[in-house]
């Protein structure tokens, strides 16, 4: 009972049932007035063909009574009488030329009080006809009272319409507390978690798009909450980050600053190594910032994804060739896109140091660009120690590093990076990671205007 009056506390639960009473309060009301103007209007009908029923049969007897006697001089008017008397009428007959016949002198036993009768409701006349000749006329003067079959109908359709109200009432009070009930609990779980409850949720099974927004409000907290923890993380792994080169710079140069170690060329290297790690990382993170608002900072021309392949591949040949890696390419096939140059040299840049990082002496990396389908594909693929599966779903994740990395320079925000940076051409990219080993990246952008799809359609492009 709490929860409803909670229900109707609130200022769309009164509006939502003041609403619905108005609307049945006035479809009762019009349909009660229709009911009783067409039941009055019927039963007058039903009422006047009965006079009319009455008056024929008063004056057929009349005729009869006219054909037996010859005439209305000695006519015996007291059938007729008799039938005016059972409908409940005042009976007056004229003759041809308007005189009285009836009441007058002549009448049946009983007929006296007719006389003096009062009648001062509906009158209907009837000719008196015999063969073709109008003879005379008679006037029946009906009873006033008001129709016992209209105080029937009046009554049934008062009734019908307590009861429809009644009806109408209660399912208005229980379709507006089945609107408002959900609405009321999504704006208590919303207010609860403004207030800091992160496990508030609707959990509604509310009908229609009611539901619909009770699941898109959870979801959305859902969503919060992951955002959140990731954002903790991140943090976390941020300070963990800078923590490693800060401690080990500050040492170095408290040492040096205490006099507790000679200030040579080995150990200012070793600070220097630890300033570019520690410049590295604040790098990363501007990257990813940058690659992260790159929807707004795009430069797009037409350009050729293999020519820019092939420029950042020369650019990395020396550390490739440093670390002893096989590199094949296939990169002799033009494949127009509609791109940044600047940042798609740096997803390749990004791929190939990657592959440098993670691969060992040997390891072969092949590297192919190739219009396919309709877009433009970049393959990045090695046989260094590839990632297990578990990983894969993780690899693009903001300074996400995976189990066997230990010892292994980087940030984890490389693969990031590319992904925020590709997203923002309108393109995919995949990792796979076969069971033999080895790590495939494929990176699919659209293909640039109608000379690529033409070049496509005639075979040009490399398979």
């Amino acid at each position: 009972m709490t929860g409803d009056r909670s229900v109707w506390a609130g200022p769309l639960g009164r509006r939502l049932l003041a609403a619905f009473v108005l609307v049945a309060l006035s479809s009762v009301v019009v349909l009660t007035v229709a009911a009783l103007i067409a039941t009055d209007r019927g039963l007058a009908s039903a009422a006047g063909q009965d006079r009319q029923r009455v008056a024929a049969q008063v004056a057929s007897a009349a005729a009869d009574a006219y054909l037996r006697s010859g005439g209305w001089s000695g006519a015996d008017l007291a059938p007729a009488s008799a039938l005016a008397a059972a409908a409940g009428t005042r009976l007056t007959v004229r003759d041809a030329a308007g005189s009285m016949v009836w009441p007058g002198r002549g009448m049946g036993p009983g007929m006296e009080g007719m006389r003096d009768a009062q009648g001062t409701g509906p009158v209907v006349e009837q000719p008196v006809v015999v063969g073709d000749r109008r003879v005379g006329s008679v006037r029946l003067v009906f009873p006033a009272s008001a129709s016992s079959g209209r105080a029937v109908a009046w009554s049934w359709i008062g009734g019908a319409a307590g009861a429809a109200l009644l009806a109408a009432l209660v399912v208005s009070a229980f379709v507006s507390g089945r609107l408002a009930r959900p609405l009321v609990a999504l704006a208590a779980a919303a207010r609860r978690f403004a207030a800091g409850d992160r496990a508030a949720r609707a959990r509604l099974r509310a009908p229609g798009e009611l539901g619909e927004v009770a699941k898109a409000f959870d979801a959305m907290a859902d969503e919060v909450v992951r955002a959140d923890s990731v954002r903790r993380r991140q943090a976390s792994d941020i300070a963990h980050e800078l923590r490693t080169p800060l401690a080990g710079l500050q040492a170095g140069l408290e040492e040096l600053r205490d006099g507790l170690r000679p200030a040579d060329a080995p150990r200012l290297a070793a600070l220097h190594d630890q300033s570019l790690r520690l410049g590295r990382v604040v790098q990363d993170l501007a990257d990813l910032s940058a690659a992260e608002s790159a929807a707004m900072s795009l430069h797009l021309v037409d350009a050729d994804l293999a020519e820019i392949t092939a420029a950042t591949l020369a650019a990395q040949r020396p550390r490739l060739d440093a670390d002893g890696l096989m590199v094949i390419a296939e990169l002799d096939r033009q494949v127009p896109v509609r791109g940044d140059p600047d940042r798609l040299h740096q997803v390749i840049g990004n791929l190939l140091a990657n592959a440098a990082r993670y691969c060992r002496p040997g390891d072969r990396l092949r590297i192919a660009v190739r219009a396919e389908q309709g877009d433009a594909v970049l393959l990045v693929a090695d046989s260094g120690p590839g990632m297990a599966a578990d990983e894969l779903p993780h690899a693009f994740d903001r300074l996400w590093r995976g189990r066997d990395t230990a010892g292994t320079t980087g940030s984890g925000i490389g693969l990031a990076v590319v992904r925020e940076l590709v997203t923002a051409h309108g393109g995919t990219v995949v990792l796979d990671s076969p069971d033999a080993g080895g790590l495939t990246v494929t990176v699919r952008l659209p293909l640039a205007g109608a000379v690529a799809e033409r070049d496509l359609l005639s075979g040009r492009d490399c398979r």
